[in-house]
């Protein structure tokens, strides 16, 4: 008997066993692929990335809205009030100068290329980054983001996703400073920030006792330092801090922090340090979701960009 045809050469549809048969076929495929595995697990040489490691996308899942409640009041950064008063050619608006604090965000490939001019109008004056991530990671999205804040007029500066799990803190800071975490003494370029939080991919503290963390960090810390002569923010909750280091103090003296916190206050502050430079204050503001607070005038910022 011929075979039957639902039109000129198309056959009939294939059966619903046939369409599953398909389906796990390719399923099978994919979980067998080299690589697919560690895309999959998170590991730093997945082939794709599955968008879930910017600065602070863990911090809401795992503290919630406003994270550690605040130990008495976050006082204004007077630590800065040395720094000598030296800035871009390009003056800032009166309203900045004077102003307690910058109004700033930080962004990542997952808001893609960002209207720098919009934020420019809505009063942002600082912006960072995503550069990096492990050893392999860089963001797509970077050019855009890193030199169209600068196009703009604003400061601005790169971050590094640290993936202490998978490769050493010297080797990260390695790849941070040779795909745009470098420091530029211009007076527009501000220091390189490590993120460091909850491990989107796998145990919160990325399988490490507090005492190897610590070193890790400060294997990332000191070759950053010895690329760049400046010493590298630290983005951190408080939180995590305390469960991944044991609230190390060690770190404050030198390098500046960076606090998420969604709320009206920056909360406590991790141990080692008694005022915050950077503030994550909403990851749901207008235009890319992360807006940020420089604790102090726009002249201590271009203080802080010059070093």
């Amino acid at each position: 008997m011929p075979e039957h045809h639902s039109g000129p050469g198309r056959p009939h549809p294939p059966t619903a066993a046939a369409a599953l048969l398909s389906l796990l076929t390719v399923l099978t495929l994919l979980v067998t692929l080299p690589g697919t595995a560690a895309a999959v697990a998170g590991n730093d040489s997945r082939p794709t990335h599955p968008e879930q490691d910017w600065m602070g996308s863990t911090i809401r899942a795992h503290e919630g809205e406003r994270g550690p409640a605040a130990k008495g009041s976050s006082l204004p950064d007077t630590s800065l009030s040395g720094l000598p008063l030296a800035g871009p050619s390009a003056a800032p608006p009166a309203s900045a100068a004077v102003s307690a604090v910058v109004k700033g965000v930080d962004v990542s490939s997952h808001n893609g290329n960002v209207s720098w001019s919009k934020l420019w109008n809505s009063g942002i004056r600082f912006a960072y980054a995503k550069a990096t991530e492990g050893t392999s990671y860089t963001n797509p999205y970077f050019a855009q983001q890193y030199n169209g804040p600068y196009d703009a007029g604003m400061i601005r500066g790169a971050y590094h996703f640290a993936l202490p799990g998978n490769s050493g803190g010297a080797a990260q800071a390695d790849h941070f400073v040779e795909h745009g975490g470098g420091w530029t003494d211009d007076g527009w370029t501000l220091p390189g920030v490590l993120d460091m939080e909850y491990n989107p991919y796998g145990s919160t503290c990325y399988g490490l006792s507090t005492g190897r963390m610590i070193d890790w960090i400060e294997d990332f810390l000191d070759a950053y330092r010895d690329h760049t002569g400046r010493d590298a923010v630290i983005y951190t909750s408080t939180a995590w801090w305390k469960k991944c280091t044991g609230n190390y103090g060690g770190f404050g003296k030198y390098n500046p922090l960076w606090v998420p916190r969604y709320g009206s206050s920056s909360g406590e502050l991790p141990n080692g340090w008694g005022f915050y430079t950077f503030w994550q204050h909403t990851n749901t503001g207008p235009t890319v979701g992360d807006h940020d607070r420089f604790n102090g005038s726009y002249n201590r910022l271009e203080a802080l960009a010059y070093g």
